[in-house]
């Protein structure tokens, strides 16, 4: 069972006891499981409850619909993903989804600028939900302050001062949302992969769940369940935080499998993100922690974790979606070392 941890008495002041004894609790969870239950978290349940409706609504909407804001016209990676078409591991996903980012014009670019600046851009939403775009992002911007929070309290545990990542946070963080459907398999030929196991790729990961189980987390070898718990999010670190911290943090592998026939699961995921050029280069960790920090580098060479955070999320934006590199990556290569990518 994962751990649950109370954020509240650090929201109303960072520097009570009881806010650094949260601070504790989140580095050794982090260092430990590296996935747990935040509670206390301040965001209104009506917020949640009406992004988890909007969702099911835009699921309900008929093909044509989804499909016309494809993420295949989109640069940024922002749209719909139909069902069966996204990878993990080489093997095909099934659930689909909306991904929304910062709402922002097409950027203009030279062909100076790295690739990973095509990321910016506008978002697509549905013509039929004309409340959508308000009721999502009202659910990010009543997140956006958990997020920075969770940055603040980590910088503390890794030794830091409490402002140490909010240079990297602003202006414009390339905050992202994942909103997820994962329908049932056929019951002949499924492979029950809602979606692969994976490692997130950026800082942190917020998680609002329906009540349909699916999420299991990597724990000491084995796969746990991920029950869904009224009043919180689920958390866990990507990538980036692993490597700032040489791997005293941790980027939990996880999955999701497929619910039984007859039902279906929603979650959102609430990326936090830095800006697109913000570099995360291995922190001074205090004397205490260095012997606990195994190496902030994956174990596969082939996937390595780059400093600069647009490089690490283009990387894996265009491992997961062949039809948006085709038609607006068909000049980056993505077999290349990824070393060698600006």
């Amino acid at each position: 069972m994962l751990p649950e941890l109370d954020i509240s008495h650090y929201l109303a002041d960072h520097s009570s006891e009881r806010a650094l004894e949260f601070v504790d609790q989140l580095r050794n969870t982090c260092h430990g499981p590296g996935f747990f239950y935040l509670r206390g978290h301040g965001v209104d349940e009506h917020v949640n409850i009406g992004a988890l409706d909007i969702a099911n609504q835009f699921f309900a909407l008929p093909d044509t619909e989804r499909e016309a804001i494809a993420i295949g016209n989109s640069a940024g990676f922002r749209g719909y993903t139909l069902l069966k078409n996204e990878r993990t591991n080489g093997r095909i996903d099934w659930r689909d989804q909306l991904d929304i980012g910062p709402e922002e014009p097409t950027p203009t670019l030279t062909a100076e600028d790295p690739p990973w600046c095509r990321l910016r851009g506008p978002n697509q939403w549905p013509d039929s939900l004309p409340t959508m775009s308000s009721t999502i992002n009202n659910w990010m911007a009543q997140m956006q302050p958990v997020g920075l929070a969770l940055m603040r309290a980590l910088a503390v545990a890794l030794g830091q001062k409490i402002n140490y990542f909010d240079s990297r946070m602003t202006p414009d963080p390339y905050t992202r949302v994942k909103i997820i459907r994962y329908p049932p398999q056929p019951e002949q030929g499924g492979s029950d992969q809602g979606l692969g196991l994976h490692n997130d790729t950026g800082i942190i990961t917020m998680i609002l769940q329906d009540s349909v189980p699916g999420l299991q987390v990597m724990s000491e070898g084995k796969l746990v369940d991920v029950e869904s718990r009224a009043g919180t999010f689920v958390v866990n670190l990507g990538e980036m935080m692993q490597a700032a911290s040489s791997g005293y943090l941790r980027a939990t592998a996880h999955q999701v499998v497929s619910p039984p026939p007859g039902k279906q699961r929603i979650s959102i995921a609430y990326f936090v993100n830095p800006r697109l050029d913000a570099r995360f280069e291995p922190i001074t960790l205090p004397a205490d922690l260095v012997g606990d920090a195994s190496g902030g580098q994956n174990a596969d060479s082939n996937n390595p974790v780059h400093a600069i955070f647009g490089k690490n999320q283009l990387k894996t934006r265009m491992r997961s979606h062949p039809d948006v590199n085709e038609r607006f990556y068909a000049d980056v290569d993505s077999n290349v070392e990824w070393q060698n990518l600006k």
